[in-house]
């Protein structure tokens, strides 16, 4: 079994509305509440990098299971939305929607465009982000499959 580390290292100056600064390696930014929430807005905020965190999942993993599966891939891209539920002054991250917009090439067969609508639901039920919050955030895809003849 192999086991990979991940390190971040937070400086808070103190209080709800300061602004901090977070860097994860690659990951290098300052962070405060949201301006939805009654913060600063200041940099990124854990509602984004939860987001960030289940969108780009969900697309490196569908990326690597068309190349696996070697569809002939034209373009993909993702819009991501997540929906936050303040009720009696309890934030629940309620919902991430995953909207992805994937096109093969011309040459794609009627059963490479099968695979490719097998492997976009595949892959959110795959990625480790969205398996680490089953059951604690509703996730859904409204994926946008381009005909291969367009």
């Amino acid at each position: 079994m192999a086991e990979h580390h991940f390190h971040l290292h937070a400086d808070w100056p103190g209080g709800r509305n300061s602004e901090g600064f977070i860097d994860a390696g690659n990951l290098k930014t300052k962070i405060s509440i949201p301006p939805e929430m009654d913060g600063p807005g200041v940099g990124t905020n854990p509602d984004e990098m939860l987001l960030g965190a289940a969108a780009t999942c969900y697309i490196i993993t569908l990326a690597a299971m068309i190349e696996r599966a070697n569809l002939p891939l034209k373009e993909m891209a993702l819009e991501s939305e997540g929906i936050v539920d303040v009720t009696n002054g309890v934030f629940t991250y309620k919902k991430i929607i995953h909207r992805p917009t994937v096109a093969l090439e011309l040459n794609a067969t009627e059963a490479e465009m099968k695979k490719l609508h097998q492997l976009v639901e595949k892959a959110e039920k795959s990625c480790m982000i969205s398996r680490a919050i089953q059951g604690n955030v509703e996730l859904e895809l409204e994926a946008t499959i381009l005909p291969h003849n367009s």
